[in-house]
């Protein structure tokens, strides 16, 4: 069912005052953030690399606002988001050390500006935009930005939200009740976007190259 434009007006502004508490800022040292994100790279940083099981494709981080990756960290340390392999890897990180990954991982911001690539489905149109932008650049840091992104990964993360593997206080208000169907139009149409979200390029090393 359509939302009504007041009731989605209403979601967008409960939105920015969740975002306007300690998330909403980010200041990290990128340089460190490289050299302490080599763990993230195992998967992050390999071309299409899949998530063994269910299988879809690990998430593109560079271009990515740095306020979401902060929030997304917190949530699998504190286990509102369900991943096992991540929600260990963030038990391990400080807030500092998120800050820092977060500054590494966005010192490729994707422009505001970009024209939209193609015809944007009914459900982006009624759901998506307010947020996440025709051409899928998150509006502020505390929305991601999803031009480009793996469709698969997109996909798996708004059936998550609608299962409550993901806990949010505003995405299920827009995605329960949206067809599989419907998931995947979103999917496919934000996937084309570009300029893309990237995979952030792992460093070769002698014992890599072997």
């Amino acid at each position: 069912m359509a939302f009504r434009r007041g009731r989605a007006l209403e979601l967008v502004l409960l939105a920015g005052v969740l975002g306007a508490g300690p998330l909403a800022h980010a200041a990290g040292d990128a340089a460190r953030g490289k050299e302490i994100s080599y763990t993230c790279l195992g998967c992050h940083g390999i071309e299409d690399y899949k998530n063994v099981y269910p299988t879809y494709s690990v998430p593109k981080l560079l271009g990515q606002h740095p306020e979401y990756i902060i929030a997304a960290l917190k949530e699998y340390k504190g286990s509102e988001r369900s991943h096992g392999t991540m929600h260990v890897q963030a038990q391990s990180l400080s807030d500092q050390d998120m800050q820092d990954i977060a500054a590494y991982f966005s010192s490729l911001p994707l422009p505001a500006t970009a024209a939209p690539v193609g015809t944007a489905p009914a459900r982006v149109t009624q759901l998506c935009v307010a947020c996440h932008g025709a051409n899928g650049i998150g509006i502020t840091g505390d929305y991601p930005t999803l031009a480009g992104q793996h469709e698969d990964y997109l996909a798996r993360a708004l059936v998550e939200y609608q299962k409550g593997d993901r806990k949010n206080p505003i995405m299920p208000n827009f995605v329960n009740g949206i067809s599989a169907a419907e998931i995947q139009s979103i999917a496919d149409y934000y996937a084309q976007q570009n300029p893309s979200l990237q995979t952030v390029t792992r460093r070769t090393t002698m014992l890599s190259a072997q």
